[in-house]
């Protein structure tokens, strides 16, 4: 019977599998990537929880596809959680973990991973949904978006739970891989081919539904009568959502598959000299989303940049107010209240003209 080693601290397990834990990151380079780090992450803070609150303000996106971009930015600002517990509790400090604390660790990174991946099969499913009818939204209601919704976290935190759950190598200790010490080679193997797997899938499904789009809006567009813009917003919602997928593949897949010949024991790969640069690529798929929904939809950067100009318009009007009478105040209070509502209704507010078609 194997010995298990539950009450060990992770230096036991780095000395073991042989594994860098970068303890030469001191003085000004550990200072340098926590700044860096700290950054990105209040970016990812700040921009995706701009995105889920234009979904909740503008009704114009009160939709199956908008309800699951918005779990999908919740999803980012959970991997960027994920991040700021990682970036304090790695390099040297690696060593001094707990195995709870580690696998919590990499639970929460494989969690968001699970939960952005889930998610975006959940859209391509929508969208085919949609498109194969020919509508910019499916007829998916807001009960059955809210079961898929839990049923992504659901799928996501059970698993980040799998190698805490009994898929270690606790018990085992030479089928322990090197970048992940206390993960079992077996389900690095299982972990990196399947996300993989499903990377290709969706790349597949989302190429296929994409040429029907542009086949049937073709075809359309020469018998039917409709505003040109009203024609090109399934193309252009497609076009959204593939652009956040091949981000997705791109940032995430060089981590899988050095996770992938880690599982397979690959000695000569130099997996350890690219391991945290692949970490950090990861790390910008989160940054990157908030940009592409702000860049290709028109309607969301409008929306997100009203939310900011109106936020700092107010605090500059509070601070006004405050040096104006108060019989001045009650006798401007109507009229400007009116002007400014009819401002956001015809989009003055915060930036005049238009935005023009960035999603072509």
């Amino acid at each position: 019977m194997n010995e298990c080693y539950y009450d060990k601290r992770m230096d036991f397990f780095y000395n073991m599998t042989k594994t860098d834990t970068a303890d030469e990151w001191t003085g000004p380079q550990l200072i340098g990537v926590l700044c860096f780090g700290t950054f990105f992450c209040l970016f990812i803070f700040i921009s995706n929880s701009l995105v889920i609150a234009a979904v909740v303000k503008n009704k114009r996106f009160h939709f199956p596809f908008y309800y699951l971009l918005a779990n999908l930015a919740a999803a980012d600002f959970f991997a960027g959680i994920a991040y700021v517990f990682l970036m304090f509790n790695t390099g040297p400090v690696s060593k001094t973990l707990t195995v709870n604390r580690w696998f919590l660790r990499q639970g929460l990174l494989d969690t968001s991973l699970t939960a952005s991946l889930v998610n975006l099969l959940v859209i391509a499913v929508e969208r085919h949904m949609s498109i194969m009818r020919m509508k910019i939204h499916s007829n998916l209601t807001k009960k059955r978006v809210t079961f898929l919704i839990i049923s992504i976290w659901a799928i996501a935190i059970f698993m980040g739970a799998v190698p805490t759950l009994g898929w270690n190598c606790l018990c085992d200790i030479n089928v322990c891989s090197s970048l992940a010490p206390i993960y079992s080679r077996s389900y690095l193997v299982f972990w990196s081919v399947l996300n993989l797997v499903v990377f290709f899938i969706m790349v597949v499904v989302y190429i296929r539904i994409y040429m029907y789009v542009q086949r049937k809006t073709n075809v359309l567009s020469s018998h039917t009568s409709g505003s040109i813009s009203r024609r090109r917003t399934p193309v252009k919602l497609m076009k959204t959502v593939m652009t956040v997928l091949g981000a997705f593949v791109v940032c995430w897949t060089p981590g899988l598959v050095v996770l992938l010949l880690d599982g397979l024991n690959c000695t000569d790969c130099g997996i350890q000299n690219v391991k945290r640069w692949f970490l950090l690529l990861a790390l910008l798929n989160s940054v990157m989303n908030p940009i592409i929904y702000s860049y290709k939809d028109d309607e969301m950067w409008a929306t997100m940049k009203r939310m900011i100009c109106c936020s700092s318009e107010d605090k500059s009007q509070e601070r006004r107010s405050s040096r104006i009478p108060s019989t001045v105040l009650c006798r401007s209070t109507d009229i400007s209240g009116h002007y400014i509502e009819d401002g956001i209704i015809q989009g003055t507010i915060c930036g005049k003209g238009d935005l023009g078609d960035k999603g072509n």
